[in-house]
């Protein structure tokens, strides 16, 4: 991936924080999920009073895309930190790696965990959820 391409989705990433809705841990998360064709969608994350129907940003970004068709993903940045300002990196739950596994190759799918342009970490699916279970288990 183009050092200009992994800018833009920190920078679209980052840009996501003012959206969360994070009433009770005040910590904030944006991303930034592109598609096989370049298009990038966007997620941050929604807080709950019952906890349980939080939905992570990341997951956000995949149920965007996945319900406007859209199954190929090439990447996806995630970024966070209390009250929106990134300190440190900011990895996906469980969760949000079995959802990435649903839909992507863990072989080549990149993970971008960033606190800012300059300060970024780059991990395919597969060195962030070793013999992970998809959809090629079921076959």
């Amino acid at each position: 991936m183009e050092k200009k391409q992994i800018q833009v989705l920190i920078e679209t990433a980052l840009a996501q924080l003012p959206f969360a809705y994070t009433p009770y841990s005040g910590f904030k998360v944006g991303a930034a999920l592109l598609t096989k064709d370049g298009s990038i969608y966007t997620g941050c994350n929604i807080e709950n009073a019952a906890y349980t129907p939080t939905n992570c940003a990341e997951r956000t970004a995949f149920f965007k895309a996945v319900s406007e068709g859209i199954r190929e993903f090439q990447a996806i940045c995630i970024v966070g930190g209390k009250d929106g300002v990134p300190a440190e990196y900011t990895a996906p739950c469980g969760v949000c790696r079995q959802v990435m596994m649903e839909f992507c190759d863990p072989d080549t799918f990149q993970i971008i965990l960033a606190i800012d342009p300059d300060r970024y970490k780059i991990y395919t699916l597969k060195e962030l959820l070793p013999m992970g279970f998809g959809p090629l288990n079921l076959s």
